[in-house]
């Protein structure tokens, strides 16, 4: 069979261009989570391209389906390909471990062993005390890397399980010293505004 006989057959038209169709939305779908992911962690160089590909990929899979509208399949396969791309788009973003969260441990009882070796294993550790509706309670936060949360909640769970925490997304956050150490003098963080700039 030739090439053209085979791009005129029933299993070209009704097999292999819905697969193709169910694929490319598979694709575009999860690079389309995979985006807003960066969009909403602060990578604004990556998001562009992503979205370009993706749209890309989206507009090859309308122009199958514009060409084959008396072909059923094609429809069912792009349906298909996005609820199945929506669901791989929810699997990416629980495993995407870029950007950085806020950490919130609020702890009830003794917190000095939790604090001192959170502190111990080099984390930013913020300690504040704070009152709830039952009382005192400790206020630990902790702006860290996304990929040591399991290691902080494995901490967490051998020093003091007995707390609620939570976890949230930071778009931005940066460190600098106020202080020179040489002169003990305040930095200046921010240049004066200057006229006609």
């Amino acid at each position: 069979m030739g090439v053209v006989a085979f791009l005129n057959s029933d299993s070209y038209t009704f097999i292999i261009i819905p697969l193709l169709i169910f694929f490319a939305r598979i694709l575009d779908v999860s690079m389309g989570t995979i985006r807003v992911i960066f969009i909403s962690r602060g990578f604004k160089h990556w998001a562009p391209i992503l979205g370009f590909f993706e749209v890309l990929i989206w507009l090859a899979a309308i122009r199958q389906i514009m060409a084959n509208l008396s072909n059923v399949y094609t429809f069912l396969a792009y349906a298909a390909g996005f609820a199945t791309g929506t669901y791989i788009g929810i699997w990416l973003e629980e495993r995407i471990s870029v950007g950085k969260v806020l950490l919130r441990i609020h702890v009830r009882n003794d917190a000095l062993k939790l604090i001192n070796k959170l502190r111990k294993s080099n984390y930013p550790v913020l300690n504040l005390n704070a009152e709830d509706n039952k009382g005192k309670v400790k206020l630990i936060s902790i702006i860290t890397k996304r990929q040591t949360i399991s290691k902080i909640l494995e901490l967490i769970e051998k020093y003091n399980p007995y707390l609620v925490y939570s976890i949230e997304d930071v778009r931005f956050s940066t460190e600098f010293n106020l202080f020179n150490k040489r002169t003990n003098k305040l930095r200046k963080v921010f240049k004066p505004h200057r006229k006609g700039k």
